[in-house]
């Protein structure tokens, strides 16, 4: 009977580390996810030995977007070819990239300001709505959040801060967005789990007009044809070839001049061959329409947005859900406003930004930094004879002897930037930091951080 327990034990570990291996999850809450993945695959109770048994398989899976290690060689033989094939090694990357040439390196290890150079989105001018789920217990749906469907909250090794992991066929929007004006953006992160199924839907990422959210979301479910107020943009991690990249499938939108918009497109979007982890920026000015992925411009359109609708209303959705794979969003941003950098650092004498991020706790510059970098290193240069100081800010997180330091440093990484990147000379710059002394809004709310952390230029 001993023999024969044992090798149930082992029968079991082995069915669970097959379906890891497969959906490669490695959320940090073990015990979730070992119940959803009995639930869905035998509806049977896990047994204690099954839980030493995952505790001693998750050690081996590392993070929950790791690809096969053949894909990861692959992708470092592909980066190490010799110099003799370098022309060829140009030429095919140059049709696997995409959009990449033979000048741009292959996007392997973390992304930098250089390689975001054709990257000229520049977020709005006061962000208005934020949500990073700091709020929310991990396992918990987020209580700012409704959804006709099921989610929780939980955290990524490797990744930052926490998700929302979206259930199956349903639509998730944020209570707290209801009103956007003509002029605003949208940034948030998604992931997806690997070895994503073709079969699964897209991730659609909804912007509209609804008379009652709470009534009228749930007609958002997918765009069928029904007589609504918004577009839809639709996601996916794989294109239809079933290779690696994530695909932008269509634009639904109510446009008078067109009620669906194919505009089909794969590109490489993922910086390192271990992550399934984009951010996507979305930009509205009045009609038009400038849609991100990462450094990746998908889209340019410029009468997509209908002048007739009253857009109040965000959501994400998906439906057709494949067992094991899962849809997951982060650091949802929404920033109202054009700002206008050339008139209010020479006219006024003063610019102040939140487009400049940073990594947490660090002056590290984030790469989506490098529009907002370029336009005020535009202003610059065409105003040669100007000088500014760049000042920091932070929130009230932390220490504040910490924080002040740290303003300090990233108003000089924001200096070094300048002049290293952009060819402004460092004579014309002056740096200080103010930390948490001088905020912009309320430090007890996810919207009034966000605004505290800017950097500000000012005419000397």
């Amino acid at each position: 009977m001993k023999i024969l327990d044992k090798a149930v034990c082992i029968a079991v570990m082995f069915t669970f580390c097959s379906a890891m291996s497969f959906a490669q999850i490695r959320i940090n809450d073990p015990g979730r996810v070992v119940e959803r993945q009995a639930e869905n695959r035998a509806n049977r109770k896990v047994d204690q030995a099954v839980d030493k048994g995952f505790d001693s398989v998750e050690q081996g899976i590392g993070n929950l977007f790791k690809k096969k290690e053949k894909e990861k060689k692959d992708a470092e033989n592909k980066g190490n070819a010799s110099q003799d094939n370098k022309n060829a090694d140009a030429s095919n990357a140059e049709k696997d990239k995409g959009s990449e040439t033979a000048e741009t390196p292959p996007k392997t290890g973390k992304p930098t300001l250089k390689s975001y150079s054709k990257f000229d989105f520049i977020p709005g001018e006061k962000v208005v709505a934020a949500e990073d789920f700091s709020q929310d217990a991990v396992g918990d749906f987020p209580a700012k959040w409704n959804t006709n469907s099921s989610g929780e909250v939980v955290t990524i090794e490797g990744t930052e801060g926490k998700w929302l992991m979206l259930g199956p066929e349903g639509v998730f929007y944020p209570e707290f967005v209801t009103s956007l004006p003509e002029n605003f953006t949208l940034e948030f992160n998604l992931a997806s789990t690997s070895e994503f199924s073709f079969y699964t839907g897209y991730f659609r990422a909804v912007i509209a007009e609804v008379g009652n959210a709470a009534k009228d979301f749930t007609k958002w479910k997918s765009f069928d044809g029904e007589k609504v107020n918004g577009m839809e943009i639709a996601l996916h991690p794989k294109n239809a070839g079933g290779t690696e990249g994530l695909s932008a499938y269509n634009i639904f939108s109510d446009t008078p001049a067109n009620s669906l918009m194919k505009n089909e497109k794969s590109f490489p979007a993922f910086h390192a061959p271990d992550h399934n982890v984009v951010k996507v920026s979305i930009w509205r000015q009045k009609g038009r329409l400038r849609m991100y992925v990462d450094d990746f411009k998908v889209w340019d359109l410029p009468r997509a947005f209908n002048p007739e609708t009253k857009y109040n209303f965000i959501a994400f959705s998906s439906k057709d859900y494949q067992a094991d794979d899962r849809y997951f969003i982060s650091n949802l941003r929404v920033a109202v406003g054009a700002p206008d950098t050339r008139s209010k650092l020479i006219t006024e004498g003063k610019f102040s930004t939140t487009g400049i991020l940073f990594d947490v706790n660090s002056a590290n510059i984030k790469p989506e930094s490098y529009g907002v970098l370029k336009e005020i290193a535009g202003v610059l240069t065409e105003n040669a004879a100007v000088k500014v100081k760049i000042i920091g800010h932070t929130d009230s997180d932390g220490e504040e002897s910490s924080n002040l330091a740290l303003s300090k440093k990233r108003s000089e990484a924001v200096k070094q930037a300048l002049a290293k990147d952009f060819g402004i000379d460092g004579g014309r710059l002056e740096t200080d930091g103010k930390g948490e002394a001088e905020p912009a809004g309320l430090n007890t709310t996810i919207e009034g951080k966000a605004n505290n952390r800017r950097v500000e230029f000012v005419k000397m």
